[in-house]
């Protein structure tokens, strides 16, 4: 181990978290036993330990008193609630490669719900677009998303498996300034958990965004179904 001015447990901390990163601990797997990192460090194992605490309290790893000390999957920060991004953008930025997978997209009628958020009169044709996303090959969120077909009615022309909904808006003049959201916690039905990739009956964030231009008309009104055990929503409240 190389001699740093650094206390010990934090050298051991830094080299197990960079372990984790690089997949030679990979997620939900057992580390090695205290007594095992104390010889393998040269150290004692109160200092392991302080150094496996450290990592606990930081949500890297877990312990379990049969099972041992175990890799935890790391959430991945959401600022969307903060934000006006595109999902690509955001992930690219945190270092996450996106995928989207496009489920749906054809003209459907307004119900009572999307008539309500997009202010117009229920029936009227709207895009129904549907896409399940993903985070370094990982399915994280299953958007439905309604766009007025008044507003932009070549819409159907555009591959929104490649490309930003809300730079396509942007092309049109129908940048998204506002967005109101309102978030609930629910479980997944059997489709949803399906296409996440998680048991049914378990815990989804569940968000209703309305996403209004500049003169403040709805032009997006999406409903986004986000797994819980990967996603963590940073929330940013300002006086």
């Amino acid at each position: 181990m190389a001699k740093t001015g650094n206390p010990k447990y934090q050298i051991i901390a830094e080299d197990l978290l960079h372990k984790i990163q690089t997949g030679i601990y990979p997620q939900d797997s057992i580390i090695p036993p205290e007594i095992e990192l104390a010889n393998y460090y040269q150290v004692s194992r109160p200092t392991v330990r302080q150094a496996i605490s450290t990592l606990v309290n930081q949500g890297y790893l877990e312990r379990y008193r049969k099972r041992g000390t175990v890799v935890k999957r790391v959430k991945i920060e959401q600022e969307f609630t903060h934000l006006i991004e595109s999902y690509g953008k955001e992930m690219s930025a945190k270092g996450i490669y996106p995928k989207t997978n496009l489920l749906y997209f054809q003209e459907e009628k307004a119900n009572e719900e999307i008539s309500v958020n997009l202010n117009i009169e229920p029936q009227t044709p709207v895009f129904k677009l549907v896409r399940l996303r993903y985070a370094d090959e990982q399915p994280i969120v299953l958007v439905t998303t309604y766009i007025p077909k008044i507003r932009v009615p070549e819409l159907l022309k555009y591959n929104f498996a490649q490309e930003s909904l809300y730079d396509v808006l942007e092309k049109y003049n129908l940048k998204v300034t506002h967005v109101i959201r309102k978030l609930e916690v629910m479980e997944a039905d059997e489709t949803t958990a399906n296409l996440l990739n998680i048991a049914v009956k378990q815990p989804i964030f569940y968000f209703h965004t309305q996403g209004l231009t500049v003169d403040e008309s709805p032009i997006e009104y999406s409903i986004a179904k986000y797994r819980g055990d990967i996603n963590s929503f940073v929330i940013d409240v300002q006086r």
